[in-house]
Formats: C-alpha cells, structure tokens, sequence
C-alpha cells in the first residue's frame, strides 16, 4: 500500500515503516548498533509542541501539538540524534519543526534524504 505521497510500506523485524526508506535507514542503524557505534534506537520518539488545553471562551478540550520523528539514535559516545526519514518536506513537517526548534532549542533534527 502507497501513502498520499508515494511511499511505500514496508516491515522489517516485525516492525511496520512507513517507507522502504525508513525501513533502509533502520537497517542501516542496525548495522551501526551491532557493530558498536551505537547503542540504542528508539522509535517514533515523540515530543510535545503544544500541550493540549481547556479553551476558556467555549469550555472545549483542544488536543495537544505533537511531533514524531522517526527515529532516536543514541551513539556509543553519548550524544543523541533525532532523526526523519524525508522524501518530500510537506508544509505540516516544515510548520512542526519550527515548533520543534522553538520548544526544544537544544535539540536538532537531523533529515534523511530519501
């Protein structure tokens, strides 16, 4: 089955992706953990842009603002990446990771060309 943007979805390990390119990029990480470069990938990490909240004019619950990368890549030296699989940066994703950078300064997304 193909996504509104052409991707395909793909398993591997049991693990359903979104696209061949993500499920490439797991492998790839893979490779990467067994050979001690890494040592832990956490999936679909996600982070909190907005919390969600009560309005005051009209009492109704508004749903917080989330941002889910694709993957968590912690390295054999400490330091972590967040990492997105990208073939095609919609304007959703380009809006969200402005409000990733602003919520989380220290933080960095780190884009994989697909």
């Amino acid at each position: 089955m193909r996504s509104k943007y052409g991707a395909k979805k793909t398993q591997v390990d049991g693990i359903n992706f979104h696209s061949i390119a993500e499920s490439k990029r797991y492998r790839e990480l893979m490779l990467l953990k067994r050979a001690g470069e890494v040592i832990e990938v956490e999936l679909q990490p996600s982070y909190v842009l907005m919390p969600g909240f009560k309005h005051k004019a009209t009492g109704k619950r508004v749903q917080a603002i989330t941002y889910k990368a694709d993957f968590l890549v912690t390295y054999a030296d400490g330091h972590q990446e967040i990492e997105d699989v990208k073939g095609m940066k919609t304007p959703v994703y380009s809006l969200k990771k402005k409000l990733f950078m602003y919520a989380y300064p220290d933080l960095q997304i780190r884009e994989i060309s697909a």
